[in-house]
């Protein structure tokens, strides 16, 4: 097995995706935020110190979709069409999962598993004068659609959300 990523001399390159045709794909991402209970409270209250947690949350995981190339040195530039970025308060923390589309040359792997990182990283900061403890868990591909090697589900993960391909912004 070849690995794309290095050139004949065993020296990093961006894979050369030019002669690829653009095909309709998906990635969906998810991962944990653990808090402490009073961090819990306050989520569900509306009440954390530095404003709504959740909406800063959400708009960071979005903006960190359509930025990572700009992250992730061998990532291609590619047009994010669409992302989603879904929260649940649970009594350990937050759940986070993303879902990216484009219709492009390569996959959206990386710009979901960049948005649930992105948007963990938004809940720390906002949380972390609450509880000093608090850390990021279990960030992992879920399950992904199209490209050359199709699809993909995680198992034993439960199915992702999938943002209807028509929607608006």
């Amino acid at each position: 097995m070849t690995f794309t990523h290095l050139d004949a001399a065993g020296h990093a390159r961006m894979v050369d995706v030019t002669l690829k045709q653009p095909t309709v794909r998906t990635a969906t991402a998810r991962g944990f935020v653990r808090c402490a209970p009073e961090v819990v409270a306050a989520l569900r209250d509306g009440t954390a110190p530095k404003g709504d947690v959740l909406a800063v949350a959400r708009i960071a995981g979005i903006q960190a979709a359509k930025s990572t190339p700009a992250l992730l040195p061998l990532a291609h530039v590619i047009g994010v069409h669409r992302a989603s970025v879904d929260l649940e308060i649970t009594d350990d923390g937050v759940e986070i999962e993303a879902t990216v589309g484009t219709a492009d040359r390569t996959g959206v792997e990386m710009e979901a598993l960049t948005s649930v990182s992105v948007a963990a990283l938004a809940i720390v900061d906002m949380v972390k004068g609450m509880d000093k403890g608090t850390f990021i868990e279990n960030v992992r591909i879920v399950s992904k659609t199209g490209g050359k090697s199709g699809d993909w589900a995680r198992p034993g993960e439960p199915a992702g959300s999938t943002p209807d391909a028509g929607a608006g912004a």
